[in-house]
């Protein structure tokens, strides 16, 4: 199908963007996730679908501008001192993850036949993984300040340094070329050198100049030009220097880290990059050369298992040696196993060097876009047969054969302001949570918590509950805050039960579930913001702490005639007061309205209450 004129030009854009729309979500929905969506829509319009696009390379490579802004905010969350802390992971983990993949990798190409100087080439090309598949799957699941991401993090900015290295290395072994002098290549590495230092002296003293000039003028689409003139800028200038563009992005972000702007920056490169990003999957979609995988179906069958088993392998080992959990390095096998964007570049500078043929590129680069778009399913199989890991306890004891005044389960936000009140009174707490990060930062504020999950009767017990006086349940989760009341009441009867309650709703079941004590945990907090704001617009002090006191008298009584009802919520509305219009009369009533009952007497008076969904 040919399309030609700005009319072509226009039905492509739309195709572009209505198979995402369509794709993205339907993939989700499916629990396949959103790159695997991506890749399918550039697949489904590209020279082997409808054949909407007849050089997806051309969006390929304008794409890669999703990378690098993804990196820039990387960037933003990675501070100067962050960074260099992570030296020994990105110079020697990354080293020898490696030099070990190039080396399993390279042996591969020799048990399919291929010669060395190819089975390097394709192992060079393939051990670089894609920035943008791995930065997305970490993004997605919220990763990428974990240990774990940063690890992955860290190893992708070794790689994108090995890009320049790499293609000399390639114009080297070609057979073709002539040897650069010394003086070329003094000359080549002056110019990267140049490039950086003068993307870091312009990072650290022109920038934040240049953003309070810009936010004084109070223009925002000229922040968000600024935004985009720096990531693009530093790209340019690494691209000048012959380094990684990604590169350039990221460093870009790691100067501006600390910067007051740094939140605006994401802001306004978010919608960007995640367009970019999503285009970038959809060309790497479109680049699948169906016609030579359909000839060369046997080769490329074998070596896109053979090729990703053998660089997974090394990953985990790599990161095993390293003192990674099995958990860990499991995950970072999975992820890291495909081959990246950059394998294009290097092939086609192999095959322009007379290094490989036009065949032998065409079918590398098959392989390496078929591991790419099975990335995505290897990470969702590999996450349903395997089970999760249980959670180390290091420095972290699990409740047993506690006892206590006062058991609180949950020592989150909330519970660790209503812990204040009974140590200040001496009393003997025992506290237990599962959240082991914040068991280990409250260790260091003072506080002794144990591991243990409260909706569990065991552990109930070995907290103590059945020695207790009062049980505090301070989770931050309805369905088990529900539980653990329940198992309490059964359980425990000698404790009087005290429980945080999400919602009305949530309050009226804990009642009939029997607790002595709730309080919905947005309530009172509310009810002393709005005394606030009326002192704020000039209400006496006094009369907005007796409106306060009636908003909670209301909200009382509105809670029986809601426990009278069953716990209908509906029952209470004639306590409330909203904000709609009310209808005006055509006529003039004759006379005032009369109440018929003290319930609609009270109603009348009453001032602005919680609306019927309050927390």
């Amino acid at each position: 199908m040919a399309v030609e004129g700005d009319a072509g030009q226009l039905i492509r854009v739309v195709a572009l963007l209505g198979a995402a729309v369509v794709a993205v979500p339907l993939f989700r929905r499916l629990g396949l996730g959103s790159v695997l969506g991506y890749l399918a829509a550039g697949l489904a319009i590209g020279p082997f679908g409808f054949a909407l696009f007849a050089e997806p390379e051309a969006i390929l490579h304008f794409a890669e501008l999703g990378v690098v802004m993804f990196l820039f905010v990387v960037g933003l969350e990675m501070r100067p001192s962050h960074l260099w802390n992570l030296r020994r992971q990105i110079f020697g983990l990354g080293a020898l993850q490696i030099a070990a993949c190039v080396a399993a990798l390279t042996g591969v190409g020799l048990a399919f036949g291929f010669p060395l100087p190819v089975s390097f080439v394709g192992a060079a090309g393939f051990v670089l993984t894609s920035t943008a598949i791995v930065m997305q799957l970490l993004g997605e699941r919220g990763d990428i300040a974990l240990p774990r991401g940063q690890r992955m993090v860290s190893i992708l900015l070794f790689e994108d340094l090995l890009i320049v290295p790499l293609l000399a290395l390639v114009a080297l072994m070609s057979p073709t070329a002539a040897a650069p002098d010394a003086g070329s290549r003094l000359g080549g590495v002056a110019v990267a050198v140049a490039s950086l230092a003068g993307l870091i002296v312009a990072g650290l003293y022109l920038l934040n100049p240049l953003f309070r000039v810009l936010a004084a003028a109070r223009a925002r689409e000229v922040m968000t030009a600024a935004a985009l003139l720096v990531v693009l800028g530093a790209a340019l200038l690494m691209e000048m220097g012959g380094l990684s563009t990604a590169m350039g992005a990221f460093l870009a972000g790691v100067l501006l880290s600390e910067s007051t702007f740094r939140h605006q920056l994401e802001a306004d490169i978010e919608p960007f990059r995640g367009l970019l990003l999503g285009l970038f999957f959809m060309a790497v979609g479109m680049s699948l050369d169906l016609s030579v995988v359909a000839d060369q179906w046997a080769l490329i069958a074998a070596a896109v298992p053979a090729m990703m088993a053998a660089k997974g392998s090394c990953i985990y080992l790599v990161a095993r040696v390293t003192r990674s959990s099995h958990a860990d390095a499991l995950d970072r096998a999975v992820l890291m196993a495909q081959g990246g964007e950059f394998a294009f570049v290097l092939y086609a500078a192999a095959a322009a060097g007379g290094i490989i043929d036009a065949g032998v590129n065409a079918s590398l680069t098959a392989v390496v876009v078929l591991s790419m778009v099975l990335t995505p399913l290897v990470v969702l199989v590999a996450k349903r047969f395997t089970s999760a890991a249980a959670p180390s306890l290091d420095g972290v004891e699990r409740a047993d054969g506690l006892a206590g005044s006062v058991l609180i389960v949950g020592f989150g936000r909330f519970g660790q302001v209503m812990s204040q009140s009974l140590l200040a009174r001496d009393v003997d707490v025992t506290i237990i949570d599962t959240d082991i990060e914040m068991i280990q930062s409250a260790a260091e504020f003072g506080f002794k918590v144990y591991y243990g999950d409260g909706t569990r009767l065991d552990v109930l017990h070995a907290s103590g509950a059945h020695r207790a006086r009062a049980i505090a349940v301070c989770v931050d989760d309805r369905k088990a805050a529900s539980r653990i009341a329940a198992l309490a009441t059964r359980s425990f009867p000698q404790a009087k039960l005290l429980v945080r309650a999400f919602d009305r709703e949530h309050s009226l079941q804990l009642i009939a579930a029997g607790v002595d004590y709730q309080i919905r945990e947005t309530f009172e907090s509310a009810v002393r913001f709005g005394e606030a704001a009326l002192r704020e617009i000039g209400v006496d002090p006094e009369e907005a702490a007796a409106i306060a006191a009636e908003v909670r008298r209301l909200d009382a009584e509105r809670f029986e005639l809601e426990l009278a009802a069953g716990g209908d919520p509906r029952a209470g509305i004639p306590l409330l007061r909203g904000n709609a219009p009310k209808p005006t009369p055509f006529v003039t009533p004759k006379r005032e309205s009369r109440a018929l009952n003290d319930l609609a007497d009270g109603a009348t008076r009453t001032v602005d209450a919680p609306p019927a969904t309050d927390g």
